[in-house]
Order: structure tokens, then C-alpha cells, then sequence
């Protein structure tokens, strides 16, 4: 008996096959990248991208066939939307979030509700990352593929979808849209209404961890998996792997760093407005219940492997990101990096400007740029950290996930950056751990959230702050504050 965690990213998939004491018995994983069919646009290839989730989980569940696996749980990006037909057949790509089209549109519409009451019914700051302007693109640009399609389905309730089973979305992955009332857990009838999104075009919202059935006999045929396997819903991949962080009550936050890295503090309720408004904080459900999310974050693994492609495009790919950490100076660097290279996320919201890389010399090295980046993409996280500890969100150590955590520099980076420790996992991937876990507290494998915990999450390592290198960042820090506000109007004209 085993369980299945996939997870679908921006830049690649996973899956994994654990058994019921939390030993990885098969990983697969697969890259792919978004395309970009016009200046601008950044869309997956949603047929490629599911015959490659395909491909991870007929590989790892035939690595792990001793181990027949019974159910299944699904992790995976948000707001970005795939069509398909009733008959699971897929009718377009998905736009991501990066993607601006539809800002604009969104504008107009929610522009006869206040800010705050939009808030409180969603809470979220209504912008061009989510799903409702690329509907609202879609239903002006292509209005044809608009009414074909019988559901507009998230990644891991599509990939959920295609194995066989119902048609549904999380409550987690719901709140991606703009168009889900966190409150009520259903989708808001006032926010359709001014949109003018049917209803009928998105899946019925379900709580994370409900059975929504069984893979179905052609899936488990091509796949290799036993009849009978239970589909389980999963959630956004930032909800997935707070629970494989082992972090499953309130009060503590997780450092993600996988394409995005993202600060994941957990709440025992829905805070109060005022103050999530003030420090520019979403909040959605998370996994489990009566527990609550926000996201403070920004591009991560995209920009090393923006660096990688760059600057490294012609090395060759194994053990690549190790020799590249062997290059980066032991002590601060001298360099400042803005981390703007594309839409950012919260506590800032920045669209309208661009990356920077200052104080480049003839003897700079490769290393130093990268570390530079790094620091930089840290320095970006300082705001969101100063709010976590105004609502009360323990500060005092962070777990690591994500492929980040596997960097023993990066998490020293920001154990020096932050002050405090960072912890990483036996097992880093925490999106597909929360994904299994929850499966099996979902279907009986485990007698509740704690039990599965237990066994499947277990330290390895502690990276304490330096507190030399502290001091030098804290004055690199007052620095890289001072820097974007003297760019701002030129990187915007820019």
C-alpha cells in the first residue's frame, strides 16, 4: 500500500510514490517551459504539459510497483486555467499568471465595487495575475473558444479531471479566480454577476481532502496503476506544502522555493481586513480545515533559471547547479540586484517595472552575480517579514522547500539575510509530501493530520545565521530599500 503526490508547477512536474512510513519510493520529475506566442503573452502548452504528468506517474508508480499505490492527491500552480470539453478533451493552453492580458478588463468590471468590499468577499487585491482577466481576455479575443468550453478547470482539478474523476476545484485553487467568496466557501454570486463569468464554466468548489472518485479503467491501463485507486482533492501548491512542511496549525509560516519562493504563514481563522489590507496580504483556506493561508512572494527558481540560461547555457546539465554554488563568494558581494525581472507578488504588486543588476566591474565573476541575485530575491522578502511579525506569525525559524532547499548557499544566504534559522526537510518536496499526506488522512492510511506528520516529516539539517555577515547585510539591506525608490519612475518610462 502507497501513495501517489503530484505536483504540476510553472516549470515542471512531479510525482512521487511514499509509503504509508514517509520513505520515497520512486521521484520522477519532468521541465518544461511556459511559450510565448506573442511579445508578452506566457501561456503552458496544456496537451504537452499533461502527457508529461502523464510520463511522471507511469514512472514512478512502475519504479514503485512492489508497492501498489490506493490513493492519490494532486498539488499544483495556481490561477492558471486550462478549457476542456465534457468529454476531458482538452481545448486550449492556460494563461499564466506572469501573462497581463485582461488587466485592464478587470479593472472595468470590479470598478463599481469598492476595494474594501471586494476584499472582504475574496480576499484578494484584484490585478492581472489571476484567472478572471485572462476569462474575461478570452471571452472578448476568443469568444468561440469561450463558448465551446464546458469547464475552465485549474491545473490539479484538471489533472484530477483527466484520471477520472469529478469535475471539481478546491476551495484553495478557487480563490486564485477572484471570483470565490472565502467567507462562504461557494462562488460569489455578486463577483459573477459583475463579471459576467457563467458560473456553469467553472467547477463546483470542494474542500481540499475530498474523495472525488476513482481512476478510471483506461487511466489506470495506460498508467500502470492498480484498479481502484481513490482521487483525492488536492489544493494550490503553496497549501500543499505548508502540510509537508510539517506545518499543519496555526502560527508558524514556511519558506517555499520552488519557481516562486513564497513566505506561507498559517491562520486558526480568517484574520480581521483592516490590518491584511494595510500590509497587503491575501488570505485563502487551506488544505486542511478551519486553517487559513496568505502568500507573500516572488520569482525564485525562475530567476536562477534565468541565470542558468544565460550564463550557463552551453555547461554541461549534471551537477551543473552544484559548480555554480562552488562559485559564489563565501562573504556578502559587493553587487545590488532589484528583483523586479517580472510581475512581483505581494506585499508590493510591482508590474510596471524591470530586473537591475548594479555595480558590475571588469573582475566581476559569474558567482558573484549569481549570489547577488539570490541576495537580492531575499531582500525583496523583508517587508513581508516585518508583517508577519505585526500579525504574530512566529519569525523566530523558517522550513525550506522546495528544489531551493536542496542549495546548502541559498539557505545559508538567507539564514544570514533574515537572522534566523533555516530548516530544511529530510525531504524537500514539500508540495508532493502535503499532496501524499493527505491523501492518507483523507482515505484512513493515517488516523488524522498529526499521525501523518509524524511520519512523514523528519529534519536534516539547521542553517544558523552568521552573525558577521548579518551586521554587513543589514546595512546591504537599507541599501537595496534605497535603490528601487531612486529607479522607480525610470525602470516604469523604461
Amino acid at each position: 500500500m502507497s501513495l501517489l503526490g503530484i505536483d504540476v508547477g510553472t516549470s515542471g512536474c512531479k510525482a512521487a510514490v511514499f509509503d504509508p512510513d514517509g520513505v520515497c519510493r520512486a521521484l520522477v520529475y519532468r521541465e518544461y517551459s511556459p511559450i510565448s506566442p506573442r511579445p508578452g503573452w506566457f501561456e503552458l502548452d496544456s496537451r504537452a504539459v499533461t502527457e508529461l504528468v502523464f510520463e511522471t506517474i507511469a514512472e514512478a508508480v512502475s519504479r514503485a510497483a512492489t508497492d501498489p499505490v490506493t490513493a492519490l492527491s494532486i498539488s499544483s500552480l495556481g490561477e492558471a486555467m486550462t478549457p476542456v470539453d465534457a468529454d476531458r478533451q482538452i481545448l486550449g493552453n492556460s494563461i499564466l499568471m506572469t501573462d497581463q492580458r485582461g488587466g485592464d478588463l478587470v479593472e472595468s468590471v470590479l470598478a463599481g465595487m469598492d476595494r474594501e468590499t471586494f476584499y472582504r468577499i475574496n480576499r484578494n487585491f484584484p490585478g492581472s495575475s489571476y484567472s478572471l482577466p485572462k476569462l474575461l481576455w478570452m471571452k472578448q479575443h476568443q469568444p468561440e473558444l469561450y463558448a465551446r468550453t464546458d469547464r475552465f478547470l485549474l491545473w490539479s482539478d484538471w489533472i484530477a479531471f483527466a484520471l477520472g474523476g469529478e469535475a471539481v476545484t478546491s476551495y484553495s485553487l478557487a480563490n486564485r479566480t477572484l471570483l470565490f467568496d472565502v467567507q462562504a466557501g461557494t462562488w460569489s454570486p455578486e463577483l459573477l454577476r459583475l463579471s459576467g463569468i457563467d458560473a456553469g464554466k467553472l467547477a463546483p468548489p470542494r474542500p481540499s481532502g475530498t474523495v472525488i472518485g476513482e481512476v478510471s479503467a483506461a487511466m489506470s491501463k495506460r498508467l500502470g496503476l492498480p484498479r481502484g485507486v481513490r482521487i483525492v482533492v488536492g489544493g494550490h501548491d503553496q497549501c500543499c506544502n505548508a502540510l509537508g512542511a510539517g506545518i499543519g496549525s496555526a502560527g508558524r509560516a514556511v519558506c517555499g522555493i520552488g519557481s516562486f519562493e513564497c513566505l506561507t504563514p498559517v491562520y486558526d481563522r480568517i484574520p480581521p481586513a483592516e490590518p491584511m489590507m494595510k500590509h497587503g496580504l491575501n488570505v485563502e483556506h487551506h488544505i486542511l480545515p478551519g486553517l487559513y493561508v496568505s502568500f507573500i512572494y516572488n520569482q525564485g527558481g525562475l530567476l536562477v533559471k534565468w541565470f542558468r540560461n544565460t550564463f550557463a547555457a552551453e555547461a554541461e546539465t549534471e551537477g551543473l547547479y552544484a559548480r555554480l554554488d562552488a562559485e559564489m563568494p563565501v562573504d556578502p558581494t559587493r553587487l545590488m540586484v532589484l528583483p523586479y525581472f517580472d510581475v512581483t507578488g505581494p506585499p508590493e504588486f510591482v508590474g510596471d517595472a524591470s530586473g537591475v543588476i548594479a555595480g558590475l566591474k571588469m573582475g566581476t565573476t559569474r558567482g558573484e552575480i549569481l549570489k547577488a541575485i539570490l541576495e537580492g530575491e531575499t531582500f525583496y522578502f523583508s517587508a513581508g517579514l516585518e508583517a508577519l511579525r505585526d500579525l504574530g506569525i512566529s519569525t523566530t525559524e523558517f522550513v525550506a522547500t522546495g528544489g531551493g532547499a536542496r542549495s546548502d548557499r541559498w539557505l545559508q544566504i538567507k539564514a544570514d539575510i533574515f537572522g534566523v534559522p533555516f530548516v530544511r526537510p529530510r525531504f524537500t518536496e514539500g508540495s508532493l509530501l502535503g499532496a501524499a499526506i493527505l491523501a492518507g488522512v483523507s482515505t484512513g492510511v493515517f488516523s488524522g493530520v498529526d499521525e501523518g506528520v509524524q511520519r512523514f516529516v523528519s529534519r536534516e539539517r539547521v542553517f544558523e545565521p552568521d552573525s558577521g555577515r548579518h551586521a554587513i547585510y543589514r546595512e546591504r539591506h537599507e541599501q537595496y530599500r534605497a535603490l528601487f525608490p531612486l529607479m522607480r519612475g525610470y525602470l516604469k518610462a523604461l
